[in-house]
């Protein structure tokens, strides 16, 4: 048998409305209330789950 390594990443998504003078402004307010905990994505803003497998890369001791 060989030995995987399988990530899962899931993907939690939400959109707010945000006031401001530019593009850069509009991600940076919201980027710092979200690092405050301003918005809080769970379970209700789950939108996707991927899998990636990769082959363990054996160790020395395998080798041997």
């Amino acid at each position: 048998m060989k030995t995987y390594e399988v990530t899962i990443t899931e993907t939690l998504q939400t959109t707010v409305e945000v006031e401001a003078s530019c593009h850069a402004e509009a991600e940076d307010l919201v980027r710092a209330a979200w690092k405050s905990g301003d918005y809080i994505l769970d379970a209700e803003t789950f939108t996707g789950v991927t899998f990636r497998s990769a082959m363990k890369p054996r160790s020395r001791d395998q080798e041997r």
